[in-house]
């Protein structure tokens, strides 16, 4: 099953995270189908950046979301 959640990018205490579709016996760093956006919440204004269309596009042929992204989404709004 594929799901849409986050990846961890970034160096020792200040993470960053890329918004991924990958397979969910993946390791959570591991290999992506592919990239969606990322997200950055060590900078005073967290930045969040999503693809939309590949977003809806992925939850159109049945990727689940995690509740971390499922979050980021709706601050999007």
């Amino acid at each position: 099953m594929v799901k849409i959640r986050l990846r961890r990018t970034g160096t020792k205490n200040q993470p960053k995270f890329r918004v991924v579709a990958t397979d969910e016996r993946v390791k959570r760093d591991g290999k992506q189908l592919e990239i969606l956006g990322y997200y950055n919440p060590t900078i005073k204004e967290a930045e969040i950046k999503i693809d939309k269309d590949r977003y809806n596009y992925w939850l159109g042929v049945g990727a689940q979301v995690t509740p971390a992204v499922k979050r980021l989404m709706e601050e999007l709004k």
